[in-house]
């Protein structure tokens, strides 16, 4: 039976990141490792799934795992900006409620995943930015890293250089919407879920792009773009290049062909995703659950880390254009 058309309660899907992620540029070493942190992500989630837990406490729990890991580009993974600092979003969103938590260009948050919560559950607003955000994380009793180093890796750091070094040859600003070493762009993080309820849930989490001027801030804050989440409908988290994805409303694109049309969710995402998006000129791919279990992963770059597993204990992770 395939993923798309299995129908029992309960499961979870995740994304690593899209862009450009071929065999020939991941060491047999790297590709254990992003694939055993993939299987973490997906079995910290399932665990909440399985006790009865919510859809948002489940796709929290997910995300918390690739922030912690710096293979991703969230948490302590993030990519550096043009000024050498980290600059990272978060989004959660509650398909039953509809109610949403969003943080952006947080620059001492550990885990942006749990200010957006924090957002979610105690404030009135629905995304805060900068050093307000930072001020209502440390107001609500959440503590920040001291400074941005614990953030830093040599493997980001380079991805900057490489970045600079090739304005200063070209002698212009490479914009989001360059696809110019897309690899640049992959890692940010993602989940979607259905509990045992039938409830919904999306989370996604990034350090944005490398070599980002001071201040930009992509689809993964932005409800309807990168991440979306409706009981009626399906919970999507998106990833790829940004402004394209802002351009298209992803994420809520796919829910919206679902409701007015009456679409599948295999059919909504491939009309989404590999239609009009891929019209736009957009790079990337998405994951979706509806509340019937059904998940469908698809993206339009060279690969995409991504996974899900199900209350059965089934489950599954890929990476490349399988």
């Amino acid at each position: 039976m395939s993923v798309d058309s299995y129908t029992n309660l309960s499961a979870i899907a995740i994304h690593g990141g899209a862009g450009t992620i071929l065999r020939a540029n991941l060491t047999d070493e790297k590709e254990r490792d992003i694939r055993a942190k993939l299987t973490e992500s997906l079995e910290a989630g399932n665990v909440v799934l399985e006790a009865g837990g919510s859809a948002v406490d489940a796709v929290q729990a997910a995300v918390v795992v690739m922030e912690e890991s710096p293979l991703f580009n969230a948490g302590k993974g993030a990519v550096y900006t043009h000024d050498g600092s980290h600059e990272q979003d978060a989004c959660l969103m509650d398909g039953a409620t509809r109610n949403v938590g969003a943080v952006a260009a947080v620059k001492r948050v550990r885990n942006p995943i749990l200010l957006a919560r924090l957002v979610l559950d105690q404030s009135t607003h629905v995304l805060l930015s900068g050093e307000g955000a930072e001020t209502f994380a440390t107001t609500n009793g959440m503590e920040l890293v001291d400074d941005q180093s614990y953030f830093d890796t040599e493997f980001r750091y380079q991805q900057l250089q490489k970045a600079i070094a090739r304005e200063k040859k070209e002698n212009k600003q490479h914009t989001q919407l360059d696809h110019s070493d897309v690899e640049d762009k992959i890692g940010t993080v993602g989940a979607v879920a259905v509990d045992r309820h039938g409830n919904l849930a999306a989370a996604t989490s990034t350090g944005g792009m490398t070599n980002k001027r001071h201040g930009r801030i992509g689809d993964t804050p932005v409800v309807g773009a990168g991440t979306f989440a409706d009981n009626k409908t399906c919970a999507v988290s998106s990833t790829g290049v940004g402004e394209y994805i802002m351009r298209a409303m992803l994420a809520y694109d796919i829910a919206a062909l679902m409701e007015y049309k009456n679409l599948t969710l295999e059919e909504a995402g491939h009309i989404a995703v590999m239609e009009k998006f891929t019209e736009l000129g957009g790079d990337g791919g998405v994951i979706a659950i509806d509340a019937l279990g059904n998940i469908a992963m698809p993206f339009n770059s060279s690969g995409m880390y991504r996974g899900w597993m199900r209350a059965d204990g089934t489950s599954e992770v890929k990476i490349f254009k399988e």
